[in-house]
């Protein structure tokens, strides 16, 4: 027996060669074949690459995949916003209006068309002018025209919309009225204030009129039964962002904007915990200001038109004054319909909320992270600044326009991140800028107002153009490192964002998009197909489209750019490196073809 089993052991061991190089092959052979199909999910899916227009550079090792076509949407998507859709709401609680939160579609439904633009599209009024009208087919919406004329927000007057400066608390103009507001701050006239946020923007008439006077202003609102008021901000060229203060942070880091603003924008500041109001709080700089004007503030003269009693509103006034107290604001100055208060910037007050357990609203504890804002909910606690920060508070911040090249004291919370970093990067950028200008000369006229820097670190490129007739808004990855604070601390604007999702914006808002080194950061998380798509979405129709990307990727960017009707070229970096180059893209303006089509 003994025999036997050895002898069928030897057969045995002989007899499993062949099946194991057999399987050996066959592994081989998969996996050869999941790598290919891997590149193929994950990367743009274009076949036999083509060589940008205008190219005389060859790149030998690039991106070789699938080809991949666009449809037209329907024209009823001429106003597609993929994360904030009405057709979507219904899905959605109405609990402190969650629903206008950010929902965006799961990957099954996302549309894989080409937004068209409203019939009768034009070319943008150029700025300045655009300030004061724009045409009405680009932005075709009547309710709010008939709701708020009588409010001077705007009026439609032949193939225009114009816009006289009014709102529901200054309808007489906002000059008027951001005067009196100006002789309430005075450092609203020296540079001290850069940066603001209005929270229930309308038109964006008040950050209109603020950047005339120096002040970067993001302009908030969602997208409700107003209907456009984002749109029409940017339609203007004045900086906007589709948002609510709901159950989330609003996407900015901690300590970011020098002054908000909220006029009768009818949030209900002392309701769910204070917890709107803290939010407001947790991104205003120390030494801040928050101004609001409309109910309560002059309840004594004002209560007859709100549909309410004098009590009540005294009641109100007395709410928010008691929670404002609570959080370390102060009274700061007030004035007919204006009332202003100033956020804390000193330790004292804080310090009495940590050592008080019976404090409400609470200081929040240390695990909730105060930079932490994509997608993070909403607590009824107060953040309190770092007391390891001497020079963030407005008033050891540089004033304008000293802090833009001011080495910010946050920098050293970046990981690598220093003075001569810092340095560096403003001075790269700024060669870069004037060799983009030489490539593209459009830069610096009135053919781009509204830039967006889809992927920065420190807002270098919105440095470099600072002297040009445009605004950037400074997009930093919410996968990335947090720069967005060193971005604020610089007088500059932006949001986090997760490009593998649609940006908070409406279709046709931006004149120019700068990608760095994107698709080689997230083509591995995100599809970039889509976030080609997204980039189409948003770009205006003739407006252009800066592609810095690593020469692996950049001949398949430019296929793809193709196919949703961008003409490309494909040029050198200032440094003439072979690992990377630039693609310099314009879109063109087409009109729907399938307008009572269903969508693709």
């Amino acid at each position: 027996m003994k025999y036997k089993d050895e002898k069928y052991e030897k057969a045995e061991k002989g007899s499993r060669v062949l099946p194991k190089t057999v399987l050996l092959i066959l592994l081989c052979g998969l996996s050869f074949y999941l790598g290919g199909l891997y590149c193929g999910k994950n990367k743009i899916e274009v076949n036999d690459v083509a060589k940008a227009e205008s190219s005389s550079l060859d790149v030998d090792d690039s991106l070789q995949v699938k080809s991949v076509s666009f449809s037209e949407c329907s024209s009823d998507y001429q106003d597609y916003t993929p994360c904030t859709d009405p057709r979507k709401w219904k899905k959605y609680g109405t609990h402190r209006l969650t629903f206008m939160e950010r929902h965006c579609p799961p990957v099954f439904d996302r549309k894989q068309c080409l937004v068209p633009p409203p019939n009768g599209y034009k070319p943008p009024i150029r700025w300045p002018k655009s300030k004061d009208e724009c045409w009405y087919r680009n932005v075709p919406y009547d309710w709010i025209n008939k709701q708020k004329s009588n409010q001077n927000w705007l009026r439609k007057e032949g193939e225009k919309f114009i816009f006289p400066g009014g709102g529901t608390m200054f309808p007489h103009g906002v000059s008027a009225y951001v005067d009196l507001m100006q002789d309430l701050i005075p450092e609203m006239k020296d540079g001290t204030i850069r940066t603001a946020i209005d929270t229930g923007c309308g038109v964006a008439s008040w950050g209109g009129d603020l950047l005339d006077r120096g002040i970067l202003t993001v302009s908030l609102a969602p997208r409700d039964n107003h209907e456009a008021q984002v749109q029409f901000a940017l339609e203007r060229g004045i900086p906007a962002i589709l948002g609510i203060i709901s159950t989330q942070r609003l996407p900015f880091p901690s300590n970011s904007f020098d002054m908000a603003h909220c006029s009768r924008c009818l949030i209900p500041w002392t309701e769910f915990g204070g917890v709107y109001l803290l939010e407001v709080h947790r991104i205003l700089r120390p030494g801040g200001f928050w101004v609001l004007s409309g109910p309560p503030v002059n309840y004594e003269n004002r209560w007859k038109g709100w549909d309410t009693t004098i009590e009540e509103q005294r009641s109100n006034y007395e709410k928010l004054q008691e929670l404002l107290s609570s959080m370390c604001f102060k009274m700061y100055a007030k004035k007919d319909d204006i009332a202003v208060w100033q956020k804390s910037s000193d330790n004292l007050c804080y310090n009495k909320l940590s050592n008080d357990p019976d404090a409400y609203p609470p200081k929040c504890d240390d695990s909730l992270e105060p930079d932490s804002a994509w997608y993070t909910p909403l607590r009824p606690c107060v953040v309190v600044p770092s007391p390891k920060l001497k020079r963030t508070d407005l008033e050891s911040t540089p004033k304008w326009p000293e802090r833009l090249h001011t080495t910010p004291e946050r920098i050293s919370d970046v990981p690598g991140g220093n003075g001569n970093v810092f340095k560096h990067d403003d001075s790269k950028w700024k060669t870069r800028a004037k060799h983009y200008k030489k490539l593209l000369p459009a830069i610096g006229s009135d053919k781009i107002r509204n830039v967006m820097d889809m992927n920065t670190a420190y807002g270098g490129l919105a440095a470099a153009l600072v002297d040009d007739p445009l605004w950037v808004m400074n997009v930093v990855s919410s996968y990335a490192a947090n720069t967005l604070s060193v971005v604020f601390d610089r007088g500059l604007i932006g949001t986090y964002h997760d490009w593998c999702e649609a940006f908070s914006t409406y279709p046709r808002t931006y004149d120019l998009l700068h990608v760095d080194g994107l698709f080689t950061s997230e083509s591995q998380r995100c599809d970039m197909k889509y976030v080609m798509l997204e980039m189409d979405r948003i770009l205006r129709p003739n407006g252009y489209a800066i592609i810095r990307e690593s020469s692996y990727f950049v001949d398949t960017i430019a296929s793809v750019a193709k196919e949703l009707r961008w003409s490309c070229r494909k040029e050198q970096t200032e440094s003439e490196s072979a690992n990377e180059k630039l693609l310099i893209c314009q879109k063109k303006l087409w009109y729907s073809s399938n307008a009572s089509s269903e969508t693709k």
